[in-house]
């Protein structure tokens, strides 16, 4: 009797191409553990942010609750924001996994986060169901079930040096967990100052984590960053989720708009200038 196949645990996303592994076995100087295999780190493993600017694409939001730890979920059937306690889930050989080492096993726990081009504000849409944003309102209710973004649903990301994470809403604000009667417990955005009960665990994918450090070494390097079209454009696409579909506000188009026709007037500017540089020697 032939031993059954594994199949893999690793949660796979819809549109993500299969990245083909090339094994390395030594640099171009023959040796082992070169830079070069730095980036043998899978783009698709979830890390811990070090920075903010870092937080993007896809995340995995938990809490360290006691008696267990929570992870932050969507339900496409309730419609809304639930707590899921994570010792419910096992690993591979049924023993409980470290808060840590946790990666997300359901697309419910996945979020997808945008950045708001010139703004550390960043946007948190759901990763299932019809694409909606987590948002809060001026008496703290936190939900999910709005289509376009607005002010609502706008988040500061604060990272602690400890590694964990505090989301700032637009009342200044912080979002938590709390204990309602019966034990219960739900997510609130109406904390003033940040405690236990306001730090999150949130784990991104490596790639977007590189790709943040990338453009913060342009910056600093003085490299001129993205424009803001090109930065809308990267917001669409990390708002895409499944069969190409895109979630747009009329506000985002109209910004497309100006900043592309800016972009036209500067290289109008920049030609006629030559021009003229031209005809006075000619």
């Amino acid at each position: 009797m032939s031993d059954a196949k594994v199949r893999p645990s690793k949660l796979k996303f819809k549109g993500e191409k299969s990245k083909k592994k090339r094994k390395r076995d030594h640099d171009d100087e023959g040796g082992p553990g070169s830079s070069k295999r730095r980036d043998d780190e899978d783009l698709d493993t979830w890390v811990l942010p070090e920075a903010a600017n870092e937080i993007r694409g896809p995340a995995f939001i938990m809490h360290p609750s006691e008696p267990s730890p929570l992870s932050i979920n969507y339900s496409a059937t309730a419609a809304k924001v639930v707590l899921h306690a994570l010792d419910k889930d096992r690993g591979e050989d049924d023993e409980p996994v470290k808060l840590l080492d946790r990666t997300p096993g359901d697309v419910s726990q996945v979020w997808v986060v945008t950045r708001i081009a010139g703004s550390p504000t960043i946007n948190i849409r759901t990763g299932t169901g019809e694409g909606k944003f987590l948002s809060c309102d001026k008496y703290g209710l936190v939900s999910a079930d709005r289509d376009a973004r607005g002010p609502q649903e706008e988040w500061t990301p604060v990272v602690f040096p400890d590694g964990m994470v505090a989301f700032q809403n637009m009342y200044e604000k912080f979002l938590a967990v709390d204990e309602v009667a019966g034990g219960a417990l739900q997510l609130r955005g109406d904390s003033e100052e940040v405690g236990f009960r306001e730090r999150f665990w949130v784990k991104i994918q490596y790639k977007y984590k590189k790709e943040a450090n990338e453009e913060e070494k342009k910056r600093k390097d003085g490299a001129s960053g993205p424009s803001a079209a090109d930065e809308l454009t990267a917001n669409k696409l990390y708002q895409t989720w499944g069969a190409g579909r895109t979630v747009t506000s009329a506000e985002d188009k109209k910004e497309i708009k100006r900043a592309k026709k800016e972009g036209r007037l500067a290289e109008a500017l920049l030609d006629r200038r030559a021009k003229l540089k031209s005809d006075r020697f000619c």
